[in-house]
This record gives C-alpha cells, structure tokens and sequence, in this order.
C-alpha cells in the first residue's frame, strides 16, 4: 500500500505533463500546470433548525471524499435569515495528494455519466487564475451513498484549484484529464 500510486497521478506523469509542455511551448517543466488541491463543500442551511441534517452532511462528504469533513461556520449575521455569527451552516473537505487523484478519477468516470440528462459541465466555471469550480446538485450520484439511508438530497461546490496562470492553460489540463465539458 506504500508504493500506490493513483492511477490519474501516472497519467499525469508519463503523457498529461508531456504533451502540456509541447502544446503550450514551456520552456521549464516547472511551468506545467498541475492540479494543487480540490475542495468539496455543502452548504446546509436547514442546519439551524435541524442539527441532524449537519450531522448527516459531514458524514455524506466523509464517505464521498474519503477524508474527514469539517463544519464550517457562518462569518457574519445576517438577520433576514435568523443566522448569527459563529453558527454551524456547512461541510467543507480540502483534499490534496493520492486522496484529491482518487476524487477525481472517481468524479469524472463514475459520478459526474450518473447525471440524469447529463450533457457536459458548463465550461463557465473558471475564475480567471486557473481554478475552476462547479456545482451538483444531488450526492446521490456517487457510488459510495446508500440511496435508502438519505435523509435530504443535497448539492455541493467542487473547487478545482490548479498551478495553471490562465484560464486556457487550465481548461486544456482539465481536458487532457478527459473532465467532460459541454461542445
């Protein structure tokens, strides 16, 4: 278990990195981009009248990502609301290494063909520095989620955050990863 290595890292490594550096014209290998973490988070809402729809978030993102899931905290009051400051509202996971290349390769060919009428991510996602984010709105379509023990369907905001400088830079290592977006 010590020597693994995820099979979209060696991808990566043997052709991704390569034919980046040929196609983009680099004139050092540390130009290439390359993906530095993921960040899955769930915003729950209905978590200030109901604790246990928290509970059953930071578990769903916990058996999604494979890593422990945070509670995140509400920065500021916001009265129309009834939220106050310091409240728990959210589930967030940042995933780096072996973990955030098994998320991936898991997201791109397994969850995201799970999609009902599923035609491609909107390529409007990118944030003008090389990251891009994009949303789902149901957890039901990873694998690892026992449909009947769902107590709400709920969406999340996955961050992609690369070394990339530019949105085109990042958008063609995304496509050499195959991530599906729409023609």
């Amino acid at each position: 278990m010590a020597n693994y290595v995820p099979r979209l890292k060696k991808v990566y490594k043997d052709t991704i990195a390569p034919e980046l550096f040929k196609e983009l014209g680099y004139t050092s290998p540390m130009q290439i981009p390359a993906i530095k973490k993921i960040v899955v988070s769930m915003g729950v809402g209905e978590a200030l009248g109901n604790k246990k729809l928290l509970d059953a978030a930071v578990a769903d993102l916990t058996q999604i990502t494979g890593q422990k899931a945070v509670k995140t905290k509400a920065k500021k009051s916001i009265a129309n609301f009834k939220l106050r400051e310091g409240a728990e509202i959210g589930a967030m996971v940042t995933l780096r290494g072996s973990i955030m290349y098994e998320f991936l390769d898991r997201l791109i060919n397994v969850a995201l063909p799970r999609v009902k009428d599923f035609r491609g991510i909107k390529a409007t996602g990118f944030d003008g520095h090389g990251n891009f984010s994009l949303g789902i709105t149901e957890q039901i379509i990873f694998p690892e989620i026992d449909f009947d023990k769902i107590t709400k369907i709920a969406g999340m905001n996955i961050t992609i955050v690369t070394s990339a400088r530019t949105d085109s830079e990042a958008r063609a290592l995304l496509n050499k990863f195959n991530m599906p977006f729409r023609k």
